[in-house]
Formats: C-alpha cells, structure tokens, sequence
C-alpha cells in the first residue's frame, strides 16, 4: 500500500530537515519511492531525491505527507484536493488540527499507515468567487475559510448577505468569516462562532465584530450559495482572504459567491485518532491557567 510516497515540508528550520531525513529513511527502509515537492526542495536535506511540480505531485503518487504546520498543510490541500490523493500531516507547528501525528511518534504511525492500519475521511472546501461589473475576477478554494474584512481600523464594512440567492441581512461589522466544519476550529472559533464537527455538512457565518448585538453566527447546509454583496460605500481597505492569505482587494458593489467544491480532500489519520481528543489536547480543555 501507498508504493510511491510524496513529500512537502515548511522551509527552514533544522527540525525540518532533521525530520524529513528520519522519514525519507524510513520510507526508504520499507522499499517505497519517494519524490519530493519542487516548492520543498530547500528544505530536504537529501539532495538525491527526484522532484516533481506539486501541481503534479497528487496525480504521480499514491500518499503525500506533509511535514509542516497547519499553514503549509492548507496550502497544500488547496492544490492537491482535484488530484485524488490522500494526504497525511506530521505536525511541526503548534495547533495541528489537520497535521496530527507528532515528529516523535512519527516511525510508529507511518509503520502502521504503510501496513494499511489508518482511518480515512473526507472534507470539503469552498470554492471562492469575486464578480465585479459583470466580470469575474478571482476565483479560488480555501479548506478553512474565506473572510472579507476590513484591512485598517477607520470604517467599518456595509455589506449584505444571501443564501441560495435569499435576502438574509444587511450589516455592518469589520467583516464576514464563511468556513467549514473544518475551519470552525480556526478564525471563525477567534470570532466567537460555534465548534461544528468534520462530519456535518454544513457552513458557518460568522460575522465579525459586528455593529449590532443581534447579529449573531448562522450556521447552514453544506449544499448552501451563499453571497457576499459590498455597499457601495465600501473602500479599497475591505479585502478577501482565503485560509489567511490576503487575496483580492474588494470595492463598492464586489459581489463574493461561495460554495462547497467538490471533490472533497481525502485526509489519513492514524488508527485511534478520535477529533475530540484533538480538541481537548489543542485547546486545553480541562486545564487549568
């Protein structure tokens, strides 16, 4: 199982390189291939392995790891999710809620992986749309969440809301975070929205710092449109951002249409990973000060 194996990894850092060393041994002690991302070639301190383009690297191999933090691992995601490829996370930033195996049990988990012992699930992105005058122009994904906010402190954003071209309200706030159930764990969580579990099929609004009280989180169907219509006041400082990544500034009439892609991410786990574990381990549940 899993004959050809992929790597990416962060750049920088001995505990990188050091960590992609232990495992490009082990892959190589259990008679697999292993090819590494171009966008990693820095950080690999094996400078023998062949390189292959990430835009191709899902569609050559039958695993790809991805040793890095949960930034690297959603950038990753958003390339590889329409390449059917199953994508494991060994963890070296801090929260890892995708990448959760840890660099020490690591040899442990893989072993087990390769020998087929590991749990599989699914989970959906959202495909991310600007429309300005008519004309479309941005279209991208993002696994956790896509966010149009204000980039500076003087206004707040006027903005309206739709789902499934439905009118639902019209506010004004520092902006609107739409994320999975993955991503309610990330800045939507920050903004005081609900914690929704991988498996529902659903989307959550959250708005930030809204202007009223009574605007409150909204969660809905997974198979929900839902739009994002800028007043014509909004100025150049409102921006759209995907997973954290500034990508498009916004203007007056912008109109954002945001949608689950299809298909889904497939992520592996190893066999006993249980999500509410991961919550209680990464948000301290429990503990004390």
């Amino acid at each position: 199982m899993f004959e050809k194996v992929g790597l990416i990894a962060k750049h920088g850092g001995l505990r990188v390189g050091e960590t992609l060393g232990r495992l490009i041994g082990l892959l190589r002690a259990r008679g697999r291939e292993v090819v590494l991302d171009d966008r990693s070639r820095d950080a690999c301190p094996e400078g023998s392995l062949p390189v292959v383009a990430r835009e191709e690297i899902g569609r050559q191999c039958d695993l790809v790891v991805v040793v890095a933090g949960d930034g690297t691992f959603l950038g990753a995601a958003r390339t590889l999710v329409d390449q059917d490829v199953p994508l494991l996370g060994v963890n070296l930033g801090r929260l890892g809620f995708l990448a959760d195996v840890m660099p020490d049990e690591m040899s442990e988990r893989l072993n087990e992986i390769l020998d087929g012992e590991f749990v599989e699930e699914q989970r959906f992105l959202l495909d991310v749309a600007v429309e300005r005058n008519t004309m479309r122009v941005f279209s991208g994904t993002a696994l956790n969440e896509a966010a149009t906010h204000k980039s500076s402190m003087a206004r707040l954003v006027e903005f309206e809301t739709y789902i499934d071209h439905h009118f639902v309200n019209r506010q004004r706030s520092d902006g609107l975070i739409v994320a999975t159930p993955t991503g309610s764990t990330a800045y939507a969580l920050s903004g005081g929205g609900p914690i929704v579990h991988p498996a529902l099929d659903a989307i959550v609004l959250v708005p930030i710092c809204p202007h009223t009280l009574s605007s409150r989180p909204v969660v809905v169907g997974g198979g929900s449109v839902v739009e994002v219509v800028l007043g014509d006041e909004a100025e150049s400082s409102v921006q759209l951002s995907c997973d954290g990544e500034s990508t498009l500034q916004l203007g007056a009439g912008d109109r954002i249409s945001i949608a689950k892609h299809r298909p889904a991410l497939r992520l592996i786990h190893p066999v006993g990973h249980e999500y509410y574990a991961t919550l209680r381990t990464k948000l301290h549940w429990g503990k004390g000060p």
